[in-house]
């Protein structure tokens, strides 16, 4: 489909990017981008996905804004707080790009409806804060031959990698971490705290991630994550390499 002379000039400086172009941009405008999660990472994520343009968005989170989310969850303001999170973002999309389509799920993700709700999807963006639901997320991408950027951040860490697990030689999330951590009593970000602008570079990093996801510019991305330390400050790149007995994505006869 051509693009219309509002996405000409509102996109026109990654029109202008060889790499990404105008057939970028359509791809963009065609794509249904899942994000799960709405908190630190979801915010920033989602303001630059409907930057760029994501034609359709669906916004999955449970729960509602605290004055205490003010502090790095930037698209929400003291009027919105005890509303719900998923809520308020997509009635923020749809101000700031009426051609978009944004849907808030405000129910929690689980096994019973996980594969429902993500299904359809051309990328997911998991910016949850347990391992559960990471955990649950990256199978069900799996699964339904989803790719799946996944990013967390706590304190002044934070790290991000595209999964693509279904694949032959690329991993899963649970590939790097395991099948020690499906339990929901990790910490969180209230517990240990985090540094409000690590939000914002790790959810901006998710979006261009998820951005290269749909429309294939640069390197391939498959079995890497990268690492953000930022007391140092310093990236870091690490190779994942596949698990031959991931319960995920693994040979059947090597995880039983």
């Amino acid at each position: 489909m051509p693009l219309t002379p509002t996405q000409l000039e509102r996109h026109a400086r990654h029109i202008v990017l060889p790499e990404i172009g105008g057939a970028g941009v359509a791809k963009l405008s065609a794509a249904h981008v899942v994000l799960v999660g709405m908190g630190g990472i979801g915010c920033p994520a989602l303001q630059y996905l409907a930057g760029a343009g994501i034609g359709r968005l669906t916004l999955i989170d449970d729960d509602v804004i605290d004055l205490s989310n003010l502090q790095r969850q930037t698209l929400f303001t003291p009027a919105d707080v005890s509303r719900p999170k998923a809520e308020v973002a997509a009635n923020w999309v749809r101000a700031f790009d009426p051609e978009l389509n944004a849907t808030a799920v405000t129910e929690r993700i689980t096994p019973a409806n996980a594969a429902a709700l993500l299904a359809g999807a051309d990328v997911i963006l998991d910016g949850t804060d347990n391992f559960a639901t990471r955990l649950l997320v990256s199978d069900t991408a799996t699964a339904l031959h989803i790719p799946l950027v996944s990013a967390a951040i706590g304190r002044f860490q934070g790290q991000i990698g595209t999964f693509r697990g279904w694949l032959p030689d690329a991993p899963c999330y649970r590939c790097f971490v395991g099948d020690a951590f499906d339990a929901e009593d990790c910490d969180t970000c209230a517990e240990q705290g985090v540094l409000g602008a690590m939000v914002g570079l790790i959810g901006s990093f998710a979006a261009m991630e998820a951005v290269r996801a749909v429309t294939g510019f640069g390197e391939d991305p498959r079995g890497k994550l990268h690492l953000f330390d930022g007391l140092k400050p310093l990236w870091r790149t690490l190779k994942i390499a596949k698990d031959p007995a991931c319960s995920a994505c693994g040979d059947p006869a090597q995880a039983a």
